[in-house]
């Protein structure tokens, strides 16, 4: 879903907008250094490995770190091609986050529950409307905790401080160009 979403919008922005794979790109959220970044949305924090890995730690100190485990495993299985390897991982996604014994067990609505029938004939969506359910807890509960912990305000103090030190030395090296020429 997230992906036809991101397709859906690259198709709407102008050509001057879209860049190659080479290009740099153009739009300043894309630009943007970890946190900054990653305070734009939680989709940019997901899509930066030390972004989930940051998120990891705060959600671990909360006692929901299988939200994110289960939302990565969901991510993982969608690109699965093998219809034998997609019904082992089915089955451990269901083993590990669905079941009533499962070890991380996420947090979902009843009626939204699968059966474990489901499990038999798995196709990449199948845990698509959990998997919703779980960003969007994540979204509007965990995340915003994130944004304010003290966790992620040091490590945005700590990347501000480092990019205003590099700022003075690139301005520093400029001036010293400048008169030694």
């Amino acid at each position: 879903m997230f992906n036809r979403a991101v397709s859906r919008l690259s198709r709407k922005r102008p050509p001057s907008e879209i860049n190659d794979s080479d290009s740099k790109p153009s739009s300043s959220s894309q630009s943007l250094n970890g946190t900054t970044r990653w305070a734009t949305s939680l989709e940019n924090l997901l899509e930066d490995p030390e972004g989930i890995k940051r998120f990891r730690e705060f959600l671990k100190k909360e006692f929901s770190e299988e939200n994110v485990l289960f939302w990565l495993a969901c991510e993982e299985f969608k690109k699965t091609q093998d219809k034998k390897q997609m019904q082992k991982k089915a089955n451990e996604i269901y083993m590990s986050f669905l079941s009533s014994k499962a070890s991380h067990q996420v947090n979902v609505e009843g009626q939204s529950r699968l059966d474990e029938s489901i499990l038999e004939q798995p196709h990449p969506l199948m845990f698509q409307k959990l998997q919703d359910q779980i960003f969007n807890l994540m979204k509007y509960d965990s995340y915003s905790r994130f944004l304010k912990s003290d966790m992620f305000l040091k490590l945005k103090q700590t990347e501000e401080q480092e990019e205003n030190s590099s700022d003075a030395q690139t301005a520093a090296k400029r001036a010293s160009r400048i008169y030694n020429t």
